[in-house]
């Protein structure tokens, strides 16, 4: 997830030399001002070098900027060449939060990804971040249209407020905004989906990154969320599968695997394994074996599939507001019945998948050795 307070740091830090400006032309006059304006913006450059191990190509930017309208309005002893400096960085903020925010090219966001290695947005993440930096647009508008009048006709004190002071209140208050914004939806969500279950949302490496209530996840497959599945065979190789209760909001009535459940956010693959089985078919002190992991995605969700083997003979308990009928299948009864929408797409995956896993260990396919 993006954090907006690092996002905001790197558009406010080319303001600083401003701020050193001010103060040093009250001081010391227009000449000493600028210079140590100049030489604030090199150190800045020289700490962010150290910091990172390489050049920041926004502070060498604002560096640069610095040094030559400095130059220029010592040699010309006209500080409006100075004064126009966050002037010129809004219009550059404003086209690149237009472009980000109006277009299909989400280039801020991409710039930032530097500062937030290893995070990742959602969708639901993608489109706040969006709105944020479109209301952000118009503000920076604002403010840049301020400092560019306030250099030519209003008087230094003015300007000073404008391009320094109102700049950090504006950052502040969208802050304290963005802040207060987050809190009530996240009140007003948690209220919403208080009786439901929530989800992690995760990468294809299984790596956290959100969570959502199970309204969310099912009906959006943007949404990536982790399950277990188990498969049970027997001695014989047969393979134990329940049939999902008619009154299931995904694939009701379909034959799926023994064992199959949601991992809980939070909740760990092993701890969810054993509840589901404990659950589903009263199975306890069981040893599970891993056997796959993958994404499945359909028009109506997105899962991270942690697959098991377990060898077991029974007899199983099924849970009769979840499975509506249990039994073991022989490989050849599901063999003639693939394809005919008696099976979970799921399962039918699956099945190939163990095919190929025990054809190849066993001459046998899934009985046991």
């Amino acid at each position: 997830m993006i954090d907006r307070k690092t996002l905001l740091k790197n558009f406010t830090i080319g303001f600083l030399p401003l701020l050193i400006f001010i103060i040093a032309d009250e001081i010391f006059g227009l000449t000493i001002g600028l210079v140590i304006a100049i030489g604030f913006g090199i150190l800045e450059l020289f700490f962010s070098y150290l910091r990172s191990k390489h050049i920041d190509k926004f502070v060498l930017f604002d560096t640069g900027l610095i040094i030559v309208l400095g130059l220029i309005s010592i040699l010309l002893q006209n500080e409006i060449f100075f004064k126009i400096k966050p002037g010129l960085i809004g219009i550059i903020l404003i086209l690149l939060l237009g472009i980000t925010s109006f277009s299909q090219n989400p280039i801020l966001i991409k710039m930032s990804g530097r500062y937030m290695q290893g995070m990742e947005l959602s969708s639901e993440q993608l489109v706040m971040m969006l709105k944020m930096m479109r209301r952000m647009f118009f503000i920076f508008s604002l403010h840049t249209f301020l400092v560019f009048y306030s250099a030519f006709y209003m008087s230094k004190e003015a300007w000073a407020f404008i391009s320094g002071g109102l700049f950090y209140l504006l950052i502040g208050g969208m802050a304290a905004f963005e802040f207060l914004r987050a809190v009530f939806q996240r009140r007003r969500l948690q209220k919403k989906y208080s009786r439901e279950e929530w989800f992690d949302i995760v990468n294809p490496a299984g790596k956290v990154i959100g969570k959502a209530p199970r309204s969310a996840v099912h009906g959006n497959p943007d949404l990536l969320h982790p399950v277990i599945h188990v498969h049970i065979l027997n001695s014989r190789g047969d393979i134990f599968l329940q049939k999902r209760a008619e009154s299931k909001d995904i694939q009701p009535g379909k034959w799926d695997t023994a064992i199959g459940g949601h991992i809980h956010s939070g909740e760990t693959v092993e701890h969810a394994l054993r509840r589901e089985a404990e659950e589903e078919l009263g199975i306890s002190l069981a040893q599970f074996q891993p056997l796959f992991r993958y994404v499945h995605r359909s028009d109506i969700e997105s899962e991270l599939v942690h697959g098991f083997l377990l060898r077991e003979e029974g007899p199983f308990y099924p849970d009769r507001r979840e499975i509506s009928e249990a039994r073991f299948w022989t490989v050849d009864e599901i063999r003639d019945s693939i394809g005919k929408k008696i099976f979970t797409p799921n399962f039918e995956k699956e099945f190939e998948l163990l095919l190929k896993m025990f054809s190849r260990e066993n001459p046998s396919p899934f009985k046991s050795k």
